[in-house]
């Protein structure tokens, strides 16, 4: 299953292959991979072709990150509060794609309830990287990354709170790709923080990541944060045109200066990235440097914390052990609620239901809570002013490739912290955003990251899609060390 979208649909409808063998190739894939890396909650053994239409999905196999509501079918965010439970109904994303004629063959590993960068957290145990076992996927749309590079399917749905589709897709050696806020409908994604949240997918290619979303995106009544994207087609715009194009970099992240003792691993990222940048010059875009202030880069992933374990805090009350979920046999309904919650969410969940609280209590929201949100705020003044006078950001995804399992995930380091957390300024704004491969250091996959103002998706694609063209790493499986 190393083809692209178009690849395998022309093979389908000139009948060299049929959907029922792509279809068994991908299951037999999803368990050899689900063996090896742990990256599935579900396989859907019984799934049924489709019919081949002029749908460029239509009988191709996808997955569906578990956070997803897919009816009839176990969805548990990963968690053992959902361990049990199946939906009544399904995402208006996936119904779409469904609608397309693709496949959905698996739902993924994340985790727990996307409230992670490591995938290490879901239920089901730790998703491990392809290219690499000793080492993370990042998170938490873990298991639809290491899906997706090993090979099992072309594509797969994610969702990204603060980075979760794009840091794994880089440490996977792929594409990932957030649209603007509300392009996609969060109908049926187990809501995390819902100002933050947007649905995505990850490919092996740029194209792929426009088909993909350009039959999910569109205005939906049960999503009112959905607006009307008829206007915009992501395909189309793939033209590899970007003269006159400006984009520009953060000097207080892209200086290695910045970096007190920086290592060999380091300098080699930044060496990549600058290489990146003179490809893009030589088909025609600008490239410039711009200062933004040290102080307010170094508060993004604070307030992104703060935010976010807020917006969780509300969101999952509703987890309860009572209205669904597993039931305890305890003798009234408090303990019952004390005992689920206790035993059903891993201590990272908890902690973050516990800062949330914090934040949101009457005496501490004015410091906290309405801090952040201005600080935020600032931070999207900030981005916006600067998407006047450029087409979009660019920057390296992370200080490196994939870290190992045996390293301290839970410490940020504060001499990388901003590079490894300024994705969520796309978070924050609601800006599309896509990640796509950028090279590799001791063979092990590293990307960079672009990023435009709120409805310029065509013109971010367009820039990645150029790039990418001008590198080897379009389509690319991963290859265990």
């Amino acid at each position: 299953m190393n083809k692209s979208i178009t690849e395998l649909h022309e093979l389908l409808v000139n009948k060299k292959i049929t959907d029922k063998e792509l279809i068994e190739e991908s299951l037999k894939k999803s368990h050899e991979v689900e063996e090896k890396y742990n990256a599935f909650v579900t396989i859907c053994d019984d799934a049924k072709e489709s019919e081949i239409t002029d749908s460029l999905v239509s009988g191709i196999p996808f997955g569906v990150k578990d956070n997803y509501s897919t009816k009839g079918i176990l969805s548990t965010g990963s968690s053992n509060t959902l361990k049990n439970y199946i939906p009544f109904y399904t995402a208006t994303v996936v119904e779409k794609l469904l609608n397309a004629g693709a496949v959905m063959v698996n739902k993924t590993a994340l985790d727990e309830f996307g409230m992670g960068g490591t995938g290490t957290t879901p239920h089901t145990g730790p998703v491990l990287n392809p290219w690499d076992k000793t080492r993370m996927c990042a998170g938490s749309s873990a298991g639809s990354a290491c899906a997706v590079a090993s090979g099992v399917y072309p594509f797969a749905l994610g969702s990204d709170t603060g980075d979760s589709i794009r840091k794994p897709a880089a440490y996977c050696g792929i594409v990932g790709y957030k649209p603007t806020y509300g392009m996609l409908s969060r109908y049926g994604l187990f809501p995390f923080a819902s100002s933050l949240d947007h649905c995505g997918v990850l490919t092996r290619s740029v194209l792929d990541a426009a088909i993909v979303t350009d039959i999910m995106k569109g205005q939906d009544n049960h999503d009112m944060t959905s607006w009307d994207s008829s206007h915009i087609h992501l395909k189309d715009a793939l033209t590899g045109n970007i003269k006159g194009k400006k984009l520009f970099y953060i000097k207080e992240i892209c200086d290695i200066k910045n970096y007190k003792d920086a290592n060999s691993t380091l300098k080699e990222h930044f060496k990549i990235f600058n290489h990146s940048l003179e490809l893009l010059k030589e088909s025609g875009a600008t490239i410039q440097e711009e200062s933004i202030d040290i102080d307010l880069l170094k508060a993004i992933s604070s307030v992104y914390v703060v935010l976010s374990c807020a917006e969780a805090t509300s969101n999952m009350s509703n987890l309860t052990g009572i209205i669904f979920g597993p039931r305890s046999d305890a003798k009234n309904v408090f303990e019952m609620m004390k005992e689920h919650r206790t035993l059903g969410f891993s201590p990272l969940i908890k902690r973050r239901f516990i800062i949330g609280s914090y934040v949101l209590q009457k005496e501490n929201q004015e410091r906290y809570f309405k801090n952040a949100a201005r600080v935020r705020r600032i931070i999207v003044d900030k981005m916006k002013e600067l998407f006047k006078k450029y087409d979009a950001l660019i920057l390296p995804v992370s200080s490196g490739p994939a870290k190992k399992f045996d390293e301290d995930l839970d410490i940020l380091d504060e001499n990388t912290n901003i590079l490894e957390e300024h994705l969520q300024i796309g978070n924050f704004g609601g800006f599309p955003s896509i990640t796509i491969p950028n090279g590799f250091i001791d063979n092990l996959p590293v990307g960079i990251n672009i990023t435009g103002n709120c409805f310029d998706d065509e013109n971010v694609l367009n820039i990645a899609y150029t790039l990418e063209k001008m590198m080897p790493y379009k389509g690319q499986i991963a290859k265990e060390k």
